[in-house]
């Protein structure tokens, strides 16, 4: 702490010699960029950098290759953030032409992590993803008020590192036992979200940033007009991973991260396809098909296909009671999140893909799956996996019951709260249950018995689970 400090007084003494030298007074500077950043808020963010930021960026260099490199896109996008914060602080509220224009270097920034995650799967792919999903906290920044869309930003920033916590425990499982800096970067960059972002968040920006009442004004792409003669702009770049898809009003096509966010503040509606299902989106309410909410959205990724042969990918609520999620392959940002504990939720036939059910529903099906993810907070009833094949599941609350029959290839993530679950498991093979061990999110793994010897004593048959021994 003394050593932060004397850093600090002599960081700011170089200055004001500096300034002294050039015959500038420190209030002289333009826009006051000197007094805003010595503002308790912005020096706050400061010591979020060098307790949190500091930690991953030592892991990822004793790593080193995509891990350093993501990781230094990662605090390129922190130190965009906190220029921004700077700038808020001197520009008045801009409209919602004049906000996507001004938070453009933040996505910039997101959009080359999320380049890194496209094309052939690297072997550091978990460490890519929960890097490239964590920066969708980063959007808290663009939080406008209740109307916007948006969760609060605190509430934000909690929800968006869920999406990278799936990820991330990957990377904690497979190097558990394998290389511990891997772990320390998988924790380091947790801590940077949580606490580190969120507590920032709560003590200076609960209810989002503070605009200027009377700063300059932010300037929109359509107030840069070219001068006469100048040649045409180019045009505008790719569109990120998370904005691939035609913008829908419907939760049953959503939409993650920043990038989209940006885009639904551009379209001058934050509110449309922002985790929200409006009445009329419910079958029992639509008047124009007799059938059911139907997600029209396509992937346009070339190496993944936008539906298996079986039939078109489906998202959607039928009849008020059951989310159907049908045939999605390569589809990681599947979202249900207005649901209740009256609904279910059965997937089928999806493929190298990961659904968040953000709520408590009734009953949870998987069935004739591969390679599927499913994170999911509380559940009433049970929890069902069925004809599956490589298959993750994540409780993040509650589940009474969790049954696995005729599935190669299961692993069942469990919270503290969900440590009493009854587990049942038929005709399956390599069962694995992942349970938190201490209190620095440590993983400990226990694999369920897939054979059995049976004895006939004392009149009956008595059944034990084989003991394997060996290194």
């Amino acid at each position: 702490m003394e050593a932060k400090l004397i850093e600090r007084l002599e960081a700011a003494v170089a200055r004001l010699e500096s300034l002294s030298a050039g015959g500038i007074s420190a209030r002289g500077l333009p826009d006051g960029v000197d007094e805003v950043s010595s503002d308790p808020s912005i020096l706050a963010f400061d010591d979020l950098m060098a307790q949190y930021a500091a930690r991953v960026s030592a892991a990822a260099e004793k790593i080193g290759g995509q891990v350093l490199d993501v990781t230094k896109l990662v605090l390129e996008a922190f130190s965009v953030q906190k220029k921004l914060l700077i700038e808020i602080k001197q520009t008045q509220k801009p409209d919602m032409a004049g906000l996507v224009e001004f938070l453009k270097p933040l996505n910039e920034v997101i959009l080359k992590v999320n380049a890194m995650t496209e094309g052939r799967r690297s072997d550091f792919f978990n460490h890519l993803k929960s890097a490239g999903d964590s920066l969708s906290a980063l959007a808290w920044i663009a939080y406008t008020g209740k109307d916007c869309g948006m969760s609060m930003p605190i509430a934000h920033v909690e929800e968006s590192w869920q999406m990278a916590e799936f990820y991330n425990n990957k990377v904690l499982v497979e190097y558990r036992n394998k290389d511990q800096i891997h772990v320390e970067w998988a924790k380091a960059l947790k801590e940077l979200y949580l606490p580190g972002l969120r507590d920032y968040v709560k003590s200076h920006y609960p209810l989002g940033p503070v605009w200027s009442a009377s700063g300059k004004k932010a300037s929109s792409a359509s107030s840069k007009a070219p001068p006469p003669g100048a040649p045409a702009p180019p045009p505008p770049p790719p569109a990120s991973l998370f904005s691939s898809e035609p913008s829908q009003p419907s939760s049953s096509n959503p939409k993650q991260g920043m990038s989209a966010v940006f885009q639904e503040i551009s379209s001058g509606n934050v509110s449309v396809g922002l985790k929200k299902v409006t009445a009329d989106m419910k079958t029992k309410n639509r008047t124009d098909r007799t059938g059911v909410v139907s997600a029209s959205g396509k992937e346009t990724h070339s190496s993944s296909p936008s539906f298996s042969k079986a039939g078109p990918p489906k998202l959607e609520l039928q009849m008020g009671r059951k989310w159907a999620v049908e045939n999605q392959i390569g589809r990681k940002n599947l979202v249900i999140d207005d649901c209740d504990a009256k609904q279910s939720v059965y997937i089928y036939g999806c493929k190298d893909s990961v659904l968040q059910i953000q709520g408590k529903v009734n009953n949870i099906t998987i069935d004739k799956c591969t390679k599927m993810g499913v994170v999911f907070k509380d559940v009433v009833a049970a929890c069902e996996v069925v004809n599956c094949n490589g298959v993750e599941v994540q409780c993040q609350g509650s589940a009474p019951t969790i049954s696995v029959d005729n599935t190669s290839g299961c692993q069942l993530y469990l919270s503290k709260d969900s440590l009493g679950t009854s587990i049942t498991t038929a005709k399956s093979s390599e069962i694995n249950v992942l349970v938190p061990t201490g209190p620095d999110g440590d993983w400990g793994e226990h694999s369920l018995p897939q054979q059995y010897i049976h004895v006939f004593k004392d009149g009956q048959f008595e059944t034990t689970p084989v003991s394997h021994s060996g290194a």
